[in-house]
């Protein structure tokens, strides 16, 4: 008798415990039900939200050569302007493409495994359409500006007309071809290393200014010593005249203003792989491939 009390005490002693606990509970979930949900807001779109990455790039490439080739003809190719022009380009749209504004650096990325053959087939295309509006647009400017009268000739005025390189020399043709060559190994070398260099945006453009300063102002002075012209840029060739657009072609200016810079460029690209002992490609890419 005592031990049935005793378990139908200790029964009545836990019950409350367990209805008690099961009440705060329910309490608790009910509470939890009841509190409202703040509702899911979905991130506004972004104005190029769904637009190709590599169609941006491309357009960069585009506008930057633009202004390159505009900035070497209104500044009559000289190298300091062109210079400090591409430091600020790369600053602008290094983000974007890399800012290579040059088929010889397109090329040199490509040889070397940096970037892929349909980006660079992209960006040669658009650096080529760049330099040639740039081109149109100095040359609708000329032609539009007036002419000096008879009076201001006999004062030495002259009639504003687009930059031009000057032609090669008859006799001449393989030193301008060594000149460009030289020339683009030494800014392909300088890319190369602002590239690989892991610096700063701002160190890295001007890297890559001061590259192409140093190489205009050697490859330029070499080839002047021959009556020639240096331009270190394939593109921006067609904008200076220094391979004729309306004209047929000559073989020597196609030699020495494109062949000859895309080796020497390509050939820079690799000279800084093989000094540093570096396998080509690797994760230091000059734009990353998401193709």
């Amino acid at each position: 008798m005592a031990t049935k009390k005793a378990a139908s005490a200790k029964k009545s002693a836990t019950t409350p415990a367990k209805q008690t606990k099961t009440k705060v509970t329910t309490v608790k979930a009910v509470a939890a039900d009841a509190t409202p949900k703040a509702p899911s807001r979905k991130a506004a779109p972004g104005l190029f939200q769904g637009r190709s990455v590599l169609l941006g790039a491309f357009i960069a490439e585009f506008i930057g050569t633009f202004v390159l080739a505009a900035v070497a003809v209104l500044s009559q190719g000289q190298p300091l302007s062109v210079g400090f022009a591409l430091v600020a380009i790369v600053l602008t749209i290094g983000a974007l493409s890399g800012s290579h504004v040059n088929p010889l650096i397109t090329v040199g990325a490509w040889a070397t495994r940096k970037i892929s053959g349909k980006r660079a087939l992209g960006y040669i295309v658009a650096q080529v359409l760049g330099a040639l509006l740039a081109f149109v647009v100095a040359s609708a400017y000329t032609s539009a500006a007036p002419q000096p009268d008879q009076q201001s000739a006999m004062f030495g005025q002259q009639a504003v007309s687009i930059f031009k390189a000057s032609p090669i020399p008859d006799g001449k043709e393989f030193y301008v071809f060594f000149a460009e060559m030289l020339g683009a190994v030494i800014f392909g070398l300088a890319v190369s290393s602002a590239i690989r260099e892991k610096r700063n945006r701002a160190a890295q453009a001007f890297t890559v200014g001061f590259g192409l300063l140093t190489a205009l102002m050697i490859s330029g002075v070499l080839a002047s010593y021959i009556g020639g012209s240096a331009v270190l840029n394939p593109a921006i060739a067609f904008t200076v005249s220094a391979v004729s657009l309306t004209s047929q072609l000559e073989l020597w200016a196609v030699l020495s203003y494109i062949v000859s810079p895309i080796i020497g460029g390509t050939i820079g690209f690799f000279l800084y792989d093989v000094l540093r002992g570096e396998s080509d490609g690797g994760d230091d890419k000059l734009v990353k491939d998401e193709l």
